[in-house]
Parts: C-alpha cells; sequence; structure tokens
C-alpha cells in the first residue's frame, strides 16, 4: 500500500451556538487583537456581528478587513497583508465562504512567509516554510469547507485565470462550525454551496488518489448531501446542520485526495465569466460523472445507493445511470441552472486549454484531452 498523508485541523466544535466558544479560544492562547476577514454582504446583513459583539463583550479587540470579492483576487489578497501588518493583530479570524476564507489563507501565509508576496509563486504545491498567522475559520456557507483544507483559489485578473494553491501550512488552527452563522444564507447560494460540497465529495470519492480513509468520509458527505441539502434550501434548521457538517466531513477528505475535472472546468467558468462557483460546479458534476463513468469501478454504485437508491439487480449502465440521474435530479431542484448564456464559442479554446493546465485536472479518473472538454462544455450551451 502507498504511503499516504492525512492533514486535519487541530481542533474543531460543531453544532448551535459554537460561536460562543471563540473568545476563551483567544485568551487562552494569549493573543490580544483580531484581524476578522469578512466580506461585504456578511458584514451588511449583521452574520460578521453575531462574531465581533462577542469579541467586543470579553474585551478582545479586533479590526474588520472586507476587501473580498467573490472570486478574491492576487489585489485583495496584497491589499489584505498590508492591511492586516497596519492592524497590530496578532492571529485572524476568517467568517464567510470560501472567498473570505481563500483570502485569509493568503494573507495569513504571506504575512508568516513574505517571499511569497507576488502571490503567484504560491501557485501548485507551495514551498512554504512557516505556518500562517494563527486562524479561526467560521463557515457561513454550507459548501466550500474550506475551514478544513489545506487548499486555496485566487484569481489572476490580468491572465483571466484562477489557480490552485495547496499548502498544509495554510490550514485553519480551528474550525468554529455554527449551522446559526449559516441561517442568513440565501436559497440560491445556499443551493450552488451545497453542490459544490457535493462535487468535492463525488470527485474526492473517484479521484485516483482515492483510498480508504477518505472514502468514508467523501461517501457519508454524499449521504448528507442527499438527504439534507433540499432541506437546507427551505432553511429547514435540521437541513442547515446536516449540510454544515457535509460540507466539513467532505473537505477534510477531498482536501487531502485532490478533485478532478469539474472543478477544473468550473475554476475556469469562473475566471471568464464571474460563474459562482458552485454554480459552475453544479453544472459541471452530472456531465463529468457521464464522461467517467466506465473508469470508476462500483463506486456510482454506492452513490446511487447514498442517494437511497435499491440498486438491487442493476448492472454497471444501470447503477452508473441512477446515480448521474440522482445528482442531476437535486441540482434541479434546488434550482441550479443546466445552461449557461454566457458561453461563447469564440471562448471554447481558452476555456479548454485553461481546463486541462488546472492543478485539478491530473486527479480525475480519465484523462481528458482538449476535445474532451471541448464536448462538456458544449452541453452548457
Amino acid at each position: 500500500m502507498a504511503v499516504n498523508r492525512f492533514v486535519l485541523n487541530g481542533i474543531s466544535y460543531h453544532g448551535h451556538g459554537a460561536i460562543n466558544e471563540i473568545p476563551a479560544l483567544i485568551t487562552s492562547r494569549g493573543y490580544t487583537k483580531a484581524f476578522v476577514a469578512s466580506d461585504p454582504d456578511l458584514i451588511k446583513f449583521g452574520v460578521t456581528q453575531k462574531v465581533t459583539d462577542l469579541l467586543e463583550k470579553n474585551g478582545i479587540a479586533f479590526e474588520i478587513y472586507s476587501d473580498i470579492k467573490p472570486n478574491p483576487t492576487i489585489e485583495n489578497v496584497q491589499h489584505g497583508v498590508e492591511a492586516f501588518k497596519a492592524s497590530g493583530a496578532d492571529m485572524m479570524i476568517t467568517i464567510g465562504g470560501g472567498s473570505s476564507m481563500d483570502t485569509g489563507k493568503a494573507i495569513g501565509i504571506i504575512v508568516n512567509n513574505p517571499e511569497f508576496a507576488d502571490v503567484r509563486s504560491l501557485e501548485g504545491v507551495a514551498p512554504t516554510k512557516k505556518r500562517t498567522v494563527f486562524t479561526i475559520a467560521v463557515p457561513t456557507t454550507g459548501g466550500t469547507g474550506a475551514e478544513s483544507t489545506i487548499n486555496y483559489v485566487i484569481t489572476d485578473v490580468e491572465r483571466k485565470r484562477k489557480f490552485v494553491c495547496v499548502d498544509p501550512n495554510d490550514i485553519p488552527d480551528i474550525a468554529v462550525v455554527d449551522p446559526d452563522m449559516m441561517a442568513s444564507m440565501p436559497k440560491g447560494l445556499t443551493a450552488s454551496t451545497g453542490m459544490d460540497a457535493l462535487t468535492h465529495a463525488i470527485e474526492g470519492y473517484t479521484t485516483g488518489a482515492a483510498w480508504e480513509l477518505a472514502d468514508v468520509l467523501n461517501l457519508e458527505a454524499i449521504r448528507l448531501i442527499a438527504k439534507n441539502l433540499r432541506k437546507a434550501v427551505k432553511n429547514d434548521p435540521d437541513g442547515r446542520e446536516g449540510m454544515a457538517l457535509a460540507q466539513y466531513v467532505t473537505a477534510m477528505a477531498y482536501s487531502n485526495v485532490g478533485l478532478g475535472i469539474a472543478h477544473s472546468m468550473a475554476h475556469t467558468l469562473g475566471a471568464v465569466y464571474d460563474t459562482p462557483h458552485g454554480v459552475a460546479c453544479a453544472m459541471m458534476l452530472p456531465i463529468v460523472m457521464e464522461f467517467n463513468q466506465e473508469y470508476t469501478g462500483e463506486k456510482f454504485k454506492a452513490i446511487a445507493e447514498a442517494f437511497g437508491v435499491d440498486t438491487t439487480g442493476m448492472d454497471a449502465p444501470a447503477y452508473r445511470k441512477a446515480a448521474i440521474d440522482a445528482v442531476r435530479q437535486l441540482s434541479v431542484d434546488v434550482g441550479i441552472p443546466t445552461k449557461l448564456e454566457k458561453l461563447q464559442e469564440e471562448d471554447l479554446p481558452f476555456l479548454c486549454e485553461s481546463a486541462a493546465a488546472d492543478a485539478c485536472a491530473p486527479g480525475n479518473p480519465r484523462h481528458a484531452e482538449i476535445a474532451d472538454f471541448e464536448k462538456m462544455f458544449r452541453q452548457l450551451m
């Protein structure tokens, strides 16, 4: 058996009211000022304030950094590094979805590894020497799982591309997964981030590097998402709690085994059209599953069963179709579009080349040529 590495948070807290643990987590370690990275909408709608009120009540100084875009850019990160240095903060709290956490991860890494200040040099497996700034990550979406991963994605606006950074030094020290922080998430965002989590789970379960420890986690995440995403979109508290757990569980796994071309293609759609990441993943997932199906052994049988399908008597083509149909139906049920109107014929060569060069592509169970990417992208037109 090959040697497999597994990197996890040191500590995580789960459940309604978990954010109440945050002040003691800071003061017991001797930290005195928090740099709070959170996006403008969460600040506007009072979500970030749920945490900052706790800091104020406990006499912990903080400074808010909100220059965060849905697809965080090199400039956002560089601005954040300067803001952190100027703030006098000695630790960080990231509050939000993948955007806030990815921005925070890059800021924390560069603050302690200034030789990577250009940001681009962090692409791929980043050779950093020092751990990130001490970070507590508080997710507000039930999807990205960025609070428990060693990955982050930054957009290079100048070159119209996203790049993936993989670095065990960037994983937040503590994750606080409180479903109450997700209660104000609108339906569309609940749906898209939930489908992002499903894409993580299915790609992580079928990637070339998949192995038993990750498989157990990803399969349970698929089951949780199949059971809870529709309820979460209706703002059912049990559904929210189920999705909060599901996104964390699959992130623990996919962070360690990688993803596939649904993510490669979603990254380039996000870079070119600013398509929300979860929407792009959801649109690509059933298309990519069809492309991969004959290279996944019996795993689609387990996926179908996780969705509640009785596979008794089904042969491989039947249970594979059942798995793909279940994923497609969930996506439709939560309101994800099946076509991308912005997609232009003249953009296809660039989209295909970018997807093929993406860091997630090598993990796909089936190698995709440029012509394969084009066929799959065309299904969105």
